[in-house]
């Protein structure tokens, strides 16, 4: 049985944390460290109080990738880190499988030559919940016969970029499905500057930031007599596991960036 050598980033925050239980309690995933510029040596397990994972905590990527050699990069850091440390680990060859959203459409295209260039596999999933995919698919599928759509997503007050990366992928999957349209009255004004939500291809997409909240997203579709709306909730970070552990082995047999996670689902 060939192991799966696994590096995280940012293991102590919400995700990373999840991610390192999840690659610990798969027997075909070896973690082989975490990188943390807090730490130097200490165990990962330890410092997450979940018992020793004999594996410790590195400051530095290089060092990481260097040292380690981890066959896989899993990423959920920060949009200011991420797309270094994507570099980084593409140039030695390591698989970055990545949840952090916020990179631009001209950073994904750089890391996606910079894969090709090198040979190596990549994913970016804007949401790695299988049910938050479907519901996705579920929205393009719809918007070919309810072009009338808008939608509100709901995250932890703690998430840097608004939209999510979630809502701008379903917009993208609706976009195809859909002519752009501007919906609601010709002469609407907003009273109160914003709360129409943002403007993307004739729809509006709205953004909640609450504590409480973990990941939501509600489609609302609108027709004569009728709406549909078509939601998924994220109860508790543990949703997204199923979703890691399906991009770190699919991204071993690709090269090339894939950008969502229901590009490797069958």
């Amino acid at each position: 049985m060939n192991v799966i050598r696994v590096a995280v980033a940012g293991p102590r925050g919400r995700m990373g944390s999840e991610a390192v239980k999840m690659i610990l309690r798969d027997e075909t995933l070896q973690l082989v460290c975490g990188i943390d510029p807090k730490y130097n040596g200490e165990d990962v397990g330890t410092v997450l109080g979940i018992g020793p994972a004999d594996a410790v905590l590195v400051p530095d990527i290089r060092q990481a990738l260097d040292h380690y050699k981890p066959d896989v990069l899993v990423d959920f850091t920060t949009p200011l880190v991420v797309k270094q440390n994507m570099i980084a680990a593409i140039k030695k060859e390591v698989r970055p499988v990545v949840g952090t959203t916020g990179l631009s459409p001209e950073d994904i295209a750089e890391l996606e030559h910079l894969c090709q260039t090198n040979r190596v596999g990549a994913i970016i999933a804007p949401n790695f919940a299988i049910g938050a995919v479907l519901m996705m698919k579920f929205a393009q599928e719809a918007a070919k016969y309810m072009p009338h759509v808008e939608i509100i997503e709901q995250h932890h007050d703690q998430k840097l970029d608004a939209p999510s990366g979630t809502a701008i992928k379903t917009a993208e999957l609706i976009q195809t499905a859909r002519m752009e349209m501007r919906q609601g009255h010709p002469e609407e004004k907003e009273v109160i500057e914003g709360a129409r939500g943002g403007y993307y291809n004739g729809f509006r997409i709205h953004s909640v930031r609450l504590p409480g909240l973990v990941a939501h997203q509600e489609v609302i579709f609108g027709a004569v007599g009728q709406t549909l709306t078509i939601r998924h909730d994220s109860i508790n970070r543990e949703s997204f596991m199923p979703g890691v552990n399906l991009a770190i082995k699919k991204v071993m047999n690709h090269t090339g960036l894939i950008y969502g996670l229901e590009n490797i689902m069958e």
